[in-house]
């Protein structure tokens, strides 16, 4: 098969079978594109033709590319050709797999960045007028400060509190989300987040959606579009920005530091994993460490012969 459609094909199937998001198919698809490229001017054109010696030469000149890769950007693209490799085998499309012997590569244990709560409540008030305070006309301030709520309350990804429909919300203080692979997840929500969505949804977001075409999702952009990923982004950087905060901060901040401040706060890591959608608690313990952290710090400076 041309190896063309091979990675049509397989896109295709991520997409419709397995559920990925436009994200996560946008960035197979760059990835597979240099790696066709790279076997086009290598006379591959047919993955019947490639070789395991070929895969590793592809990423062994991937690692060694100036400027060098991240290890984290290493590890996806040998992962999109992995996963391109063994859609091919599983649908009879090759023989092998060619990929069986690729082994990621190591990455560095990096904490994640959390603010502190102080920090988070400095954000929010960046981000918009707390609901009691808020001025009648001030749809996008209201807006602002209810997303921002939200992502901090319910760890959420930017792309699942933005992918929300108001009626996800429509139960009280728990919020339905749609997480990776579609599968969905309840989230409860505390009562500064709901009375912020609330103050949105009935005093702003009409407003923003009599200025488009109808929509059921929750966040709305100026003309009553839904809003972006983009967008949101901005939303925060402006927020941050306003709030003196120094360092990047990027909506999975919130996500880091909602997860942070639970297990600071005595939560089950369990429970953690569930509220954030994690498939493994391997991928949550990596918060436990900045919770030993915090209390090696307590415990450094307050006992008598901790120096």
């Amino acid at each position: 098969m041309r190896t063309e459609r091979a990675v049509d094909a397989f896109l295709r199937h991520s997409a419709i079978e397995r559920g990925l998001s436009e994200h996560t198919i946008a960035a197979y698809g760059r990835d597979l594109a240099g790696y066709v490229a790279w076997l086009e001017e290598r006379g591959v054109t047919d993955t019947d033709d490639i070789t395991a010696d070929e895969v590793a030469a592809f990423i062994a000149d991937r690692a060694s590319a100036a400027p060098p890769m991240a290890a984290s950007s290493l590890a996806r693209l040998q992962s999109s050709v992995r996963g391109l490799h063994r859609f091919l085998v599983r649908e009879a499309m090759a023989l092998e797999d060619v990929t069986a012997a690729l082994r990621p590569p190591k990455q560095p244990q990096r904490l994640p960045k959390a603010l502190t709560i102080d920090q988070v409540e400095r954000l929010l008030v960046g981000a918009g007028p707390a609901p009691k305070d808020a001025a009648p006309g001030d749809l996008i301030g209201m807006r602002d400060r209810a997303l921002l709520e939200l992502l901090y309350a319910t760890g959420a990804r930017v792309s699942e509190v933005i992918g929300l429909d108001v009626d996800d919300l429509a139960h009280g203080d728990i919020v339905r989300v749609r997480g990776k692979g579609a599968k969905e997840r309840i989230v409860p929500v505390g009562s500064y987040a709901r009375a912020a969505v609330d103050a949105y949804t009935t005093r702003a977001r009409p407003e923003l959606s009599r200025r488009g075409r109808a929509t059921p999702r929750l966040f709305l952009g100026a003309r009553g579009a839904p809003l972006s990923r983009q967008s949101a982004w901005l939303v925060l950087q402006a927020a941050a920005e306003k709030a003196g905060l120094a360092a990047h901060v990027s909506p999975h901040t919130l996500r880091h530091s909602f997860a942070t401040h639970l297990l600071q706060g005595g939560a089950d890591v369990r429970v953690v994993q569930e509220l954030l959608g994690h498939a493994s608690v391997a991928t949550t313990q990596i918060y436990t460490h900045v919770s030993v952290d915090a209390l090696r710090d307590v415990y450094v400076t307050s006992h008598p012969r901790a120096r």
